[in-house]
């Protein structure tokens, strides 16, 4: 080593060993005066505030024995302004603890979060939230996940206590904001099913907003949390609806928004209801799960029972919907196992049935044209499909068309 770089070495070490000392040296003044006993909470809030003005560095330590002091001297207010001293003072020391990331303060800003609830009074004033915030949202940059339980717990009481006082409801959407904000930072999955609720809840559109965004944060694959919404029967449809919504909003893997499908698809024909929103819900529900279906497969067998309600259900209606029951036929077109093979098969049967005896019409005939194409693409070597097929290419019971359908999908599955 070149003696220039030495000497530029032992200069960068004497005034970083300079700051170090006058840092430490500051502390310890600050500390002693943060801690007389003569000292109030006004005094208490200056000395922070000091500290912060200073822009000193990874003193996580002070601030939590800060925060462990100013516990203890809570028990003293009597004031108004001793109360207003005591939450600027807190609110430093939560946001000071979070931007530190000092996770063993977790259990001190958790005390924050209780102490400073909005349903709690101090001196006759309720709290307005606003640390509790601040102390939720640190618990979250802290990455305390022992408390993820306990901030989803007072999410999902702050959701149920829907309240339309405009003074109440502000206060306490400044807490909602706080655990929304822990919770997506914590990454458990214990913090979807409260967030999801307050996404849809009764609080204010920016609120939601928020809930909406931290959601898919929160957990790659919230598929079961997910499903268990779709089939709680305590849930209208819309929920429903918006939760599994929310699942194709997700990074899960196909097989786990396959398996949701199928939840949802069912309930689509479980949940009975004669609200025609609900209905409509229901039905939007069904024809996503399908096209999901379709697109990453079957993982759950009740999908064939259901995707056949899809087909009968429509055809048997007055106003059925063509585009469910197209869908149905595709999804089984197109997932191509033994068992959608025959579903499709069952239903050429029962047209073939109808083709020759009736009832027929032009709903009949719009599925004939649904079906036949989709059993082609199939490709499979089924020796009763491709019989049923010949006799409809020969049977002078359909016209040149309905035989041309079906001669082409014998092309199709190379005859």
């Amino acid at each position: 080593m070149s003696s220039m770089k030495r000497i530029i070495i032992t200069i960068l070490v004497f005034f970083t060993g300079m700051t170090v000392f006058a840092q430490s040296s500051n502390l310890s003044y600050y500390t002693e005066e943060y801690n007389r006993s003569t000292a109030t909470f006004i005094d208490r809030l200056e000395v922070l505030q000091t500290v912060r003005e200073a822009n000193l560095t990874d003193i996580g330590e002070f601030y939590h024995d800060a925060l462990k002091v100013l516990i203890t001297k809570l028990p003293d207010i009597k004031t108004k302004p001793e109360k207003d001293a005591a939450e600027a003072s807190a609110r430093i020391l939560c946001q000071e603890l979070g931007s530190e990331g000092y996770t063993a303060a977790a259990p001190e800003l958790w005390y924050m979060v209780q102490f400073f609830d909005v349903v709690r009074a101090i001196v006759g004033d309720l709290n307005n939230g606003l640390t509790m915030q601040d102390a939720l949202v640190a618990l979250g940059q802290v990455n305390a996940k022992d408390y993820a339980p306990h901030i989803a717990l007072r999410l999902d009481n702050f959701n149920t206590d829907h309240t339309t006082d405009v003074e109440t409801r502000r206060r306490v959407q400044r807490g909602v904001v706080g655990c929304i904000s822990a919770l997506e930072a914590l990454h458990e999955i214990i913090g979807y099913k409260p967030v999801f609720f307050a996404y849809v809840g009764w609080y204010d559109p920016a609120i939601k907003s928020i809930a909406s965004a931290a959601l898919p944060n929160i957990v790659e694959d919230p598929g079961e949390v997910i499903a268990e919404i779709i089939r709680d029967p305590a849930n209208n449809p819309s929920v429903k609806f918006e939760a599994w919504r929310e699942m194709l909003r997700t990074r899960a893997p196909s097989t786990s928004k396959a398996k949701v499908a199928s939840v949802a698809l069912g309930t689509g024909w479980t949940f009975a209801t004669s609200i025609p929103e609900f209905q409509r819900n229901l039905r939007e529900m069904r024809m996503s799960a399908i096209d999901t279906i379709r697109m990453f497969g079957v993982e759950d067998d009740s999908v064939y029972t259901n995707l056949e309600r899809s087909y009968n259900n429509n055809f048997v209606n007055a106003s059925p919907s063509y585009d469910e029951i197209r869908r149905t036929i595709d999804a089984l077109s197109t997932v191509k196992t033994d068992e959608a093979v025959n579903l499709l098969l069952k239903f050429l049967r029962e047209l073939h049935a109808r083709r020759r005896s009736g009832p027929w019409g032009n709903k009949e005939r719009q599925v004939l044209q649904m079906v036949i194409p989709a059993l082609g693409a199939t490709g499979t070597q089924s020796q009763d499909v491709r019989q049923l097929l010949t006799t409809i290419q020969r049977s002078s019971d359909y016209t040149g068309n309905e035989q041309t359908w079906a001669r082409n999908a014998l092309r199709d599955l190379g005859q």
